[in-house]
């Protein structure tokens, strides 16, 4: 029997892996007497060893050897074999059992046929077949003929003998028709032979599957190196990525810019805001949520701009207000200010008391928000929920590449960590979009505008603004300030205001102030209006 003990840099010769092939030799001794082993070796361009072999086997005699598949080389180095289209006929059986290829032949002859792969591998300026096997039987003789696709053929070295007693092999050579003949007599249970033969480059394809190191499936292996190589590279450029759009976007927030809102034109002023952005927009963009706030700065920038009325009410010895319609809506709204109008007023409803908001199912606010988020969307300062979603998909897809490949690899041409990487890789893909800011660079951009606007109108003063334009430019304002919070300094800046002073008394949009020749009583009771608004749109 022949056991395979190496092969760093070759074949599986001899009956099974790496080299040989048999082709009778002719001879005039005496028959042998024993086992005989003929072996016929045809190495293909594609790297594989046809071998037809036929064994010889006494009346009196039995023959059985095991061929192992996986070889240790080196201290840390393993080579693997494989065999396939195997047929036995006569006396004999060929099976793959436990990582070795087994033959055994009874009495009289046996011919077995069979193809050994991964037994090709290139060296500098050459291809080589090595290989050392151990006589695990007494063979009584041995021929061998290998063909290959180059008559360059060219033995190296052949020893045969005990370890560490090896001595020149008896006959092998190389005949001018490129046919290697290996021819041995004798042989000995425990006798070792160390073969190796060379090709020029590129003769056949290169093969090997040799593997350093751990053994196992999940060892770390060059094509593993370069997969997480290949992984980090890709995770440092999508945390990069994250990195910069979360410091874009802080630093929208910061920003210390100022942006002065108030447009002077022939002698009177108007207010403007930044890109023409409407409040509820601000306040959303802002903390990239829909809040009650943004909501009740929605409502009353719908009363300023003549959409809405609101009147003070005494309901039950209790403060109300009551949210009448005034003008109905038109295409000058955008599409979540009209979701909110009809959420105030449906049809066939033209007043609705603020405490009646409080009712349970009165207010659908999940409309609302996501008619605000799709118009951040429209105008381009919110990424599309739709793109975020895309490396998601992605990142479940590598994730079921990566399982699939790692139960592959592992049980096929190890490197199964290879598919971890893979996996890992759609985690990565899956988890950091969680981390990217809502808002796009546009969106930054109109937040730090928004903020400069802010910081813009906390310097305004009163004396600024013709009195004829004091109403209108404080009422057109006013609802920046409810998403920020600062309606009491505004208010203040302006309680001194007259708001009969452009012909008409009151404030034109809130009722209840015709006589007052100043805001000091709307700034005691607009803070609570703002409170209970805010509180109707709040979680029930």
């Amino acid at each position: 029997m022949l056991t395979f003990r190496g092969g760093a840099a070759g074949a599986l010769l001899l009956a099974s892996a790496s080299l040989l092939a048999a082709a009778p030799v002719a001879h005039t001794e005496p028959a042998p007497t024993g086992v005989t082993i003929t072996a016929d070796l045809t190495l293909t361009e594609e790297g594989v060893l046809e071998v037809t072999e036929t064994v010889g086997v006494p009346a009196d005699g039995n023959f059985r050897m095991a061929l192992p598949l996986r070889l240790k080389v080196g201290d840390d180095v393993e080579r693997r074999f494989a065999v396939t289209d195997v047929t036995a006929t006569g006396a004999g059986t060929a099976t793959t059992v436990d990582d070795q290829f087994v033959v055994e032949a009874a009495p009289g002859e046996s011919t077995f046929t069979y193809s050994v792969h991964n037994t090709v591998s290139d060296a500098p300026g050459t291809q080589v077949f090595h290989w050392l096997g151990v006589v695990s039987a007494d063979i009584a003789a041995l021929d061998v003929s290998v063909i290959s696709p180059s008559f360059q053929m060219g033995v190296v070295d052949c020893k045969l003998g005990p370890a560490g007693n090896t001595k020149p092999c008896a006959d092998v050579h190389v005949e001018p028709d490129g046919v290697l003949y290996l021819s041995q007599r004798d042989l000995r249970k425990g006798d070792a032979i160390d073969l190796t033969m060379q090709l020029p480059p590129g003769t056949v394809e290169a093969n090997a599957d040799v593997r350093g190191g751990d053994s196992s499936p999940f060892a770390v292996t060059t094509p593993v190196l370069a997969a997480f190589g290949a992984l980090l590279l890709a995770l440092a450029a999508m945390v990069a990525y994250v990195l910069l759009a979360r410091k874009r976007a802080a630093a929208a927030i910061a920003s210390s810019d100022r942006f002065d809102p108030l447009v002077q034109q022939g002698g009177r002023v108007e207010f403007t805001s930044p890109d023409g952005v409407l409040p509820g927009e601000a306040g959303l963009l802002l903390d990239e949520h829909v809040d009650p706030v943004d909501i009740a700065s929605t409502v009353v920038d719908l009363a300023v701009r003549r959409y809405l009325w609101i009147t003070p009410v005494n309901a039950r010895g209790e403060d109300d207000w009551r949210i009448s319609r005034l003008n109905a809506a038109d295409d000058q709204l955008r599409d979540y200010e009209r979701t909110v109008y009809d959420m105030l007023l449906p049809e066939g409803t033209d007043t609705v008391a603020v405490r009646e908001l409080r009712a349970p199912g009165r207010v659908k606010l999940d409309p609302i928000r996501a008619a605000m988020r799709a118009d951040a969307v429209a105008t381009g300062a919110f990424a599309d929920p739709k793109q975020r979603a895309l490396p998601r998909w992605i990142g479940v897809a590598l994730i079921a590449i990566g399982a699939i490949a790692t139960v592959a690899l592992a049980l096929t041409s190890g490197h199964a960590l290879v598919g971890v990487a893979i996996a890992l890789a759609g985690v990565a893909a899956t988890a950091l979009p969680n981390y990217l800011p809502t808002r796009t660079t546009l969106g930054d951009t109109v937040v730090g505008r928004i903020k400069a606007m802010q910081r813009g109108l906390d310097t305004v003063a009163r004396e600024q603004v013709p009195p004829i334009d004091q109403e209108t430019v404080f009422s057109r304002a006013l609802p920046y300030l409810v998403i920020s919070g600062r309606t009491d300094n505004w208010i203040r800046t302006f309680r001194d205001m007259d708001p009969s002073a452009d012909s008409q008394p009151g404030l034109y949009w809130f009722a209840g102030y015709d006589r007052d020749r100043n805001l000091h009583r709307f700034a005691a009771q607009f803070p609570f209006f703002i409170t209970a608004l805010e509180g109707a749109f709040g979680p029930r």
